[in-house]
């Protein structure tokens, strides 16, 4: 047992160095080059980047077992985070006789549901559990996560916001998202044997890949700085970040997921609000200080809640 801690703080610590060095790189970048080059690099990660990432990994892990069960695990995140936003909602309605504007209760749901899976997500599951069991996190992410987004969450942004005209440029986006292209190339390239330098040369431009996605977070950090709506989001972090992954983490036993699975899943729950949350807040004229605070916001409190979940599971 203390040779497991041990590792467990040893991978904690390499991953902390890691995850804040990369993202305060991307944050000095940030300031420094021009504000086009985020967007930029945010294009190439997802139309390269991130594809090669998935079928790179996905010749190193394992699908066998429950899979399955990760998309629908997320689902169930997506609809809780969303139903205890509306909850808060509806108490501060009752309590203060007054609702807060509806772009705030739109941003507020969606920073309350919707995580950072991906680029996140993915380099946090590998650093901590490993290659062997990142199949449940690209499950619980592409097919969980980006229809939450893209789907569920377009038709709320468009429910609250007062700009609806963008919506179904952006239900299209789902269809042609090159990581769920590079998904399903992925699974058919697992047979396909290749050179050592090859596949040397496809892990490299994985792992680059993953820290080029550490920058770019740093750097659109580097871009916010509004903090004046942290009640709301602390809300949406306390709904997103602990309640959420609480109740649903305690009850992945009875569907079958436990051991480093479970830690897999529970590690992408907890995952802070994710930047698609801002990108529908300025699409549909929600409420973008709130989604902007509470992305920053939940970046520094994963720091904290990181070694919790993975002490609890």
């Amino acid at each position: 047992m203390s040779l497991f801690l041990s590792r467990i703080l040893i991978n904690l610590f390499e991953l902390y160095i890691k995850l804040v060095g990369l993202v305060l790189v991307g944050v000095i970048l940030g300031r420094k080059l021009p504000a086009i080059f985020p967007t930029r690099l945010g294009h190439f990660l997802f139309w390269v980047g991130v594809p090669i990432s998935i079928v790179a990994f996905l010749r190193q892990t394992d699908l066998s077992g429950q899979i399955w069960v990760a998309p629908a695990i997320a689902y169930l995140a997506i609809f809780l985070g969303a139903f205890l936003a509306w909850i808060v909602i509806k108490g501060q309605a009752y309590l203060t006789k007054s609702l807060p504007q509806l772009s705030t209760q739109g941003s507020l749901i969606l920073a309350s549901m919707v995580g950072n899976t991906g680029y996140l997500g993915f380099p946090i599951t590998l650093a901590m559990v490993g290659k062997e069991y990142f199949a449940w996190a690209l499950f619980y992410d592409l097919l969980g996560t980006l229809f939450g987004a893209y789907g569920l969450g377009v038709l709320l942004a468009a429910r609250f916001g007062s700009k609806a005209r963008n919506h179904q440029q952006m239900a299209k986006a789902i269809l042609i998202n090159p990581a769920l292209w590079s998904f399903g190339f992925g699974l058919l390239f697992r047979q396909v044997t290749i050179p050592p330098v090859m596949e040397f040369g496809l892990n490299t431009s994985a792992w680059f890949a993953l820290a080029l996605s550490l920058i770019l977070i740093g750097m659109r950090l580097s871009l916010l700085s509004s903090w004046y709506k942290l009640k709301p989001a602390v809300i949406s972090i306390l709904i997103k970040m602990l309640l959420v992954p609480l109740i649903l983490g305690s009850s992945l036993r009875f569907f079958g997921v436990t051991g480093e699975a479970a830690q897999v899943v529970v590690l992408q729950m907890a995952m802070p609000p994710a930047f698609a949350t801002l990108v529908l807040a300025e699409t549909f004229d929600l409420d973008r200080d709130l989604a902007v605070t509470a992305l920053a916001m939940g970046n520094i409190v994963l720091l904290v809640t990181l070694p919790i979940w993975l002490w609890l599971f």
